[in-house]
């Protein structure tokens, strides 16, 4: 299969899945072309955003056009770490005893973690442990995940009391952290008419697991050339304090910047981008437009920051004009 054939390929999915989200879900483009790419790299996303703007509807829609198994978890104070990855019973069969494993909502293809701040750090790690590790360890015994398997995970950033915020180590283990915001008054427009009418719009299946499985081999085929690996590199350094180079307003507002994992997930999720837009190159363009999600939760603020009002955004915002990009890489 040439170059161009590849490529053409992944953007033609990719617009197959649009066509059909679209139908349901308004407006959001940026959000759901940050959850494509998510899943055409085998990473996961955490979503925040305020409740009532189609978290779960995206999740779901997705899910059915895509022909894959989907489990939604609510995450509440009482869930255990068995609740989610499924326990040993014990049956009689003939006489005999033997423990069985039954399978948790886990075992499923695409996971809605709903509010998983709402849950204690140790039912936290079970979910984490099973996207890193991509199984689930039981009484000795290893039980395998089905592949593809993608966990997006929502947060309220409005309800605080009773939650336990995930660790910086833990939230390093998410590729992308996707801020949902209102629609525009016209998207909300056609949310309201669309939603309260007769005719609902249905989805097609366009795609299935192994054509998803097909799309991440794909995207690990693409080159990414050398001096755009190094823009990755000098970005990622520069957001950490003490480093020679570092601008000065990282030393004043970040405690704690980004580690190798965010330069990975910058040239995997640019790899991604450039086939999806029917590309077989890797451009600085691709790595700007995702350095926000890649970056924003991988960059700890301090107190200066928070009493300057500077968000971990405004801190990429500076970085992308401070560090000097390559004129081969546009």
């Amino acid at each position: 299969m040439s170059v161009a054939t590849t490529a053409e390929r992944v953007a033609e999915g990719r617009e197959q899945i649009l066509a059909e989200l679209r139908k349901i879900i308004v407006g959001q483009d940026e959000v759901v072309e940050e959850v494509l790419i998510a899943l055409f790299t085998g990473g996961h996303c955490l979503i925040t955003g305020v409740p009532g703007l189609a978290k779960t509807l995206l999740i779901k829609t997705l899910a059915d056009i895509l022909d894959l198994h989907f489990k939604r978890i609510q995450f509440t104070p009482d869930l255990m770490p068995s609740d989610i990855t499924g326990t040993e019973i014990l049956e009689e069969d003939g006489g005999h005893r033997h423990l069985h494993f039954v399978k948790g909502p886990i075992f499923a293809q695409i996971i809605l973690a709903d509010e998983i701040n709402r849950t204690p750090p140790k039912t936290q790690a079970a979910l984490l442990e099973a996207m890193q590790e991509n199984h689930v360890t039981a009484a000795g015994r290893t039980y395998p995940l089905d592949r593809p398997f993608f966990v997006l995970a929502t947060q309220n950033p409005i309800e605080l009391e009773g939650t336990y915020p995930l660790p910086e180590a833990q939230l390093d283990r998410f590729m992308f952290n996707i801020v949902i915001d209102y629609l525009s008054q016209e998207d909300e427009v056609r949310v309201v008419t669309q939603t309260t009418g007769t005719d609902q719009p249905s989805p097609a299946r366009v795609l299935n697991g192994e054509d998803i499985l097909r799309f991440q081999d794909l995207v690990k085929q693409v080159a990414i050339a050398a001096d755009v690996a190094q823009y990755v590199v000098r970005l990622v350094d520069a957001s950490r304090p003490g480093r020679t180079g570092t601008p000065d307003f990282v030393g004043k507002w970040v405690k704690w910047g980004a580690g190798l994992r965010a330069s990975q997930a910058l040239v995997r999720g640019a790899k991604a981008r450039a086939l999806m837009h029917g590309r077989y190159n890797v451009s600085i363009k691709d790595i700007q437009a995702l350095a926000k999600p890649i970056l924003r939760h991988r960059i700890m603020t301090n107190f200066y920051a928070e009493s300057d009002r500077i968000t971990p955004d405004i801190v990429v915002e500076r970085l992308l004009a401070a560090v000097p990009t390559p004129a081969s890489g546009m």
